[in-house]
C-alpha cells in the first residue's frame, strides 16, 4: 500500500536546499524516452517546483526532512496535458450520439447550448476537471461559453488550463451580441492577469462560424497578451467547402491571408488538409492539437498526424468534449491515436509509443507555449507530477514504460496527482473537490437537460 513518510526532524547539519516533497517508486520517467527512465528514482519538490531528480536512496538522503511520498510499485511521469477540450460539455455526454458533425452540431449542440446557464457550466466543468485529474491530465486548453465560470471550476481544482471564451458572430447564450463578448474577454484577461495556473486565450469557434473582422480582432488580441490563439481549423469536408464558397480557399489559405498563422496559432482538429496546407502550418509554426476519437465518432476523418510530424509541425493530443468523445481520458485518447495511424499509414512503425507519449507531454506544452515550464520532469520545472501503479496484471511484466503507457494503460491505474506542487489526488481520492457532491449535483443537471429537451 502507498504510504506518505514524513521522517523526523534531522539532528545532522540540514542540506543547503530544503525540499517539501520528495516522490519515490519503482521507475521514474521524466521525458516520453525509455532511455530516460530511472530505476528506484524519486523527484524532489520545493514549492511549486521541481528541485532534484535522481536515485531514491540519494535524494532521502539529501532531503532528510522532506515529506515523502512512496509508492512500491509507482511509476513517476510528467502529467498529461489535454490541448482541446470543451470541459462544461461533460454535461451533454451521451445525448445526442451516432450523427454527423453538422448534424450533432446545429440540430442538438447549439439548441441545448443555448438553455446553458453559468450553474450549469459551472458544475459539469467541475464534473470534466474531476474526471481528468483521476485519469492523470495535469493541464488543459478550454475554449466554451460562460468561460469565466470554467475558471472558477479550474482555481477551485488546483488545475492548470488555459481557458477562452468561444466567440462567433451570432449571438451568444452567455454574453449576446458579439461586441459584449469582446468586452467579456477583455475583463478575462484583466482579472486572470499573471495567475499562476490559468491563461486567458483568444479562442474564435472556427472560420465557417466567425467573420474575417472578429478573426483578426481576436489575432489582435492573441498577440498584445502574447497568448495561444485557438481555433477549430479544417475539422471536416463540410468546413471546406463553406470556406472554398465564401473565400474561395480552404480554412488554412483563409487564414494565411488574414496573416493569422504564427507561432501562437493552436490550430485544432485539421482533419483536411492537403500538401500545400502542410507546407504553410510548418512553415509558421502553428501548432495542431490532434483529436482522434473525436474525430473518428464523428466521422470527420482523421489528421494527417505522421505528415505533419515529417513537416515539423508540433502536435499535442485532445480529447475534444465529452458530447462528441465521450470521455476525457487522455490514456484512451493516446492508445487510439497510436493505432489509429499505423492503419491509415499501413506501417505498424508510423505512429510509435514514445512519439505518442511526447504528443501528450512535451508536444502539448510546447502547443500551449509552455515547454520550458511543463511536459517533462525536470529540474526548474513546475511539479506537475503523476504516480501510476504498475502493480497490476495488464501491466505486468514491464519491458518498456512508453509502450505500456500508450497500449496498455488506463486513466485509472493513476494513483496520485501532483499539481504546481500541490497534491490534488491522493489514492485517487480528488483533495481538493468533492466527488460525490459533484456526481449528485450532475445527476439533477442530467434530468433537467432531459426534461427540457424534451418538451
Amino acid at each position: 500500500m502507498p504510504e506518505i513518510i514524513a521522517p523526523p526532524r534531522s539532528t545532522i547539519m540540514p542540506p543547503t536546499q530544503y525540499a517539501d516533497l520528495l516522490i519515490t517508486g519503482l521507475w521514474v520517467l521524466p521525458t516520453s524516452r525509455q532511455q530516460d527512465s530511472i530505476a528506484g528514482g524519486g523527484v524532489a519538490v520545493q514549492g511549486d517546483r521541481i528541485i532534484a531528480i535522481g536515485q531514491a536512496d540519494e535524494l532521502a538522503a539529501r532531503y532528510p526532512e522532506a515529506h515523502r511520498l512512496h509508492e512500491e510499485h509507482g511509476l513517476i511521469m510528467p502529467g498529461l496535458i489535454n490541448t482541446h477540450t470543451h470541459a462544461p460539455m461533460a454535461c451533454f455526454r451521451g445525448l445526442a450520439d451516432d450523427l454527423p458533425l453538422m448534424t450533432w452540431l446545429e440540430d442538438h449542440i447549439f439548441p441545448a447550448e443555448a438553455k446553458l446557464t453559468p450553474e450549469i457550466v459551472y458544475h459539469s466543468a467541475l464534473l470534466s476537471i474531476a474526471e481528468m485529474i483521476k485519469s492523470g491530465t495535469t493541464s488543459f486548453c478550454d475554449m466554451y461559453l460562460f468561460a469565466k465560470e470554467v475558471a472558477r471550476a479550474t482555481e477551485q481544482s488546483g488545475m492548470r488550463a488555459w481557458i477562452g471564451e468561444v466567440l462567433y458572430d451570432f449571438p451568444s447564450p452567455n454574453y449576446g451580441e458579439l461586441e459584449n463578448g469582446f468586452t467579456y474577454v477583455a475583463d478575462m484577461f484583466g482579472q486572470y492577469q499573471n495567475h499562476p495556473l490559468i491563461t486567458i486565450t483568444a479562442a474564435p469557434h472556427g472560420v465557417y462560424t466567425c467573420s474575417p473582422d472578429l478573426l483578426e480582432r481576436l489575432g489582435a488580441m492573441a498577440t498584445k497578451h502574447n497568448c495561444p490563439y485557438v481555433i477549430h481549423l479544417s475539422e471536416n469536408a463540410a468546413e471546406v467547402a463553406i470556406c472554398r464558397e465564401r473565400y474561395g480557399c480552404t480554412p488554412v489559405e483563409h487564414l494565411e491571408r488574414l496573416g493569422l498563422l504564427n507561432n501562437r496559432t493552436l490550430a485544432v482538429h485539421c482533419v483536411i488538409l492537403d500538401d500545400k496546407e502542410i507546407e504553410i502550418l510548418a512553415h509558421h509554426g502553428v501548432k495542431v492539437a490532434h483529436c482522434p476519437e473525436s474525430n473518428m465518432k464523428l466521422a470527420s476523418g482523421e489528421a494527417p498526424a505522421v505528415q505533419l510530424l515529417k513537416a515539423g509541425v508540433t502536435l499535442g493530443l485532445g480529447t475534444d468534449g465529452s458530447a462528441s468523445n465521450n470521455d476525457v481520458d487522455m490514456f484512451g485518447e493516446m492508445n487510439s491515436a497510436a493505432k489509429l495511424h499505423k492503419v491509415i499509414n499501413m506501417n505498424p512503425t508510423a505512429m510509435n509509443a514514445e512519439t505518442t507519449l511526447h504528443m501528450a507531454t512535451l508536444g502539448g506544452a510546447t502547443c500551449l507555449q509552455a515547454e520550458s515550464e511543463i511536459g517533462t520532469l525536470t529540474v526548474g520545472k513546475k511539479a506537475d507530477i503523476i504516480v501510476l501503479d504498475l502493480n497490476q496484471p495488464h501491466l505486468t511484466p514491464l519491458y518498456n514504460i512508453p509502450s505500456h503507457l500508450v497500449y496498455a494503460a488506463r486513466g485509472a491505474d493513476v494513483i496520485h496527482s501532483i499539481i504546481n506542487g500541490r497534491m490534488v489526488m491522493h489514492n485517487r481520492k480528488l483533495l481538493t473537490l468533492d466527488e460525490g457532491s459533484i456526481l449528485a449535483r450532475m445527476q439533477e443537471i442530467g434530468r433537467d437537460i432531459l426534461t427540457a429537451r424534451n418538451r
